[in-house]
């Protein structure tokens, strides 16, 4: 009679070590991968299933059937975060779900936004560098309900977007990421440049319209100043503004090599044509510029042209801006001929 008990004992012992091991496999087995670890990368709208799918094709889990059954039986199913994560070596399937529940090793990404961009350009580096829609961020660079709220008086948020160094999980929801770059020029446009911009007769939108001429113009910081005073210069005098930019803004297939017929497109942004700003910003200034249009360099230049090899040559009248022009296209002809040569 001890025999069979000792044969059931056994046997059962040997499931419930079997048992044991599943369980261990299940939830608690490390993965094991590289020192550098392995990035996953969980889309919006995945379902629980593609998201297994991504772990064991990017090699962070070894069997995509006991992480389905830890998530099902660990209630993890429903609570996955958007992002990309790197995972360190050794993390068992429940620590795994633990993390794709929290979100803790979803890595954040650094999007530089250069100054002078405009929003379309905007877009698409955080689509390309974020994965999201571009379109949709987009649409709410035109959301009058938006700009109203805000109490921008302009047609779109063009100029209101701060050029900034940014930090967002991947797939930050459109609207956050639009209300921080929105965020960060108000904390920036404090109630001293508002008062500023008082003093000097101009709107908010009007000081970024200005700034964002002055970013087009130069990336020089010591020039900024500079070509404020140049405009401030020809606005006192009733001259038009002439600013190259403002046309890039609007020809077709711009920005390219301006030709003289561009001079004449019609519309409310070339200073060519119409005398004083242009109806709002052509891209989003950065700081300086932005400081420059409020505190401009006073002297009495009236022109600038570019020197062809950095920077701009600055005159008081026609006559001189003639020649600076002239030499600036001696110079031009002159690195293209080097080129066509190879040198």
């Amino acid at each position: 009679m001890k025999r069979p008990n000792a044969i059931v004992l056994g046997a059962v012992g040997a499931s419930l070590l079997v048992f044991l091991c599943i369980v261990f496999f299940v939830f608690w087995m490390p993965n094991e991968y590289g020192p550098s670890g392995v990035v996953v990368t969980i889309p919006r709208g995945s379902t629980f299933r593609a998201a297994v799918d991504s772990l064991e094709r990017t090699g962070a889990i070894r069997s995509a059937w006991a992480f389905n059954v830890a998530g099902r039986l660990a209630g993890y199913t429903r609570s996955i975060k958007v992002g990309k994560y790197l995972f360190r070596s050794s993390l068992s399937n429940l620590e795994i779900l633990r993390d794709l529940g929290e979100g803790k090793s979803r890595m954040i990404i650094a999007v530089t936004i250069p100054e002078g961009w405009r929003m379309e350009s905007i877009a698409k580096k955080f689509s390309r560098e974020l994965g999201i829609d571009s379109e949709k961020f987009l649409s709410f660079c035109a959301d009058s309900l938006f700009l109203s709220r805000h109490n921008m008086k302009a047609k779109n948020i063009e100029g209101y977007l701060m050029p900034e160094t940014y930090n967002f999980y991947w797939q930050t929801d459109e609207l956050e990421i639009f209300e921080r770059m929105v965020e960060g020029m108000q904390d920036f446009y404090v109630d001293s440049l508002s008062e500023r911009a008082k003093e000097l007769g101009l709107s908010m939108n009007q000081v970024l319209t200005l700034a964002s001429i002055i970013e087009g113009e130069s990336g020089i910081d010591e020039e900024r100043p500079m070509i404020a005073g140049v405009y401030w210069n020809r606005l006192k005098r009733g001259m038009k503004l002439e600013a190259d930019p403002t046309i890039q803004y609007v020809i077709p297939n711009g920005p390219r090599r301006l030709m003289y017929d561009d001079l004449k497109f019609r519309s409310p942004y070339n200073t060519y044509l119409v005398t004083g700003l242009p109806p709002g910003p052509i891209n989003n200034p950065g700081k300086r510029a932005i400081l420059a249009a409020l505190y401009p360099e006073r002297h009495s230049f009236l022109y600038f042209v570019a020197t062809g090899v950095g920077g701009h040559h600055f005159s008081k009248n026609y006559s001189d801006h003639r020649k600076a022009v002239q030499s600036f296209r001696r110079v031009r002809r002159e690195l293209q001929h080097q080129s066509a040569q190879g040198g």
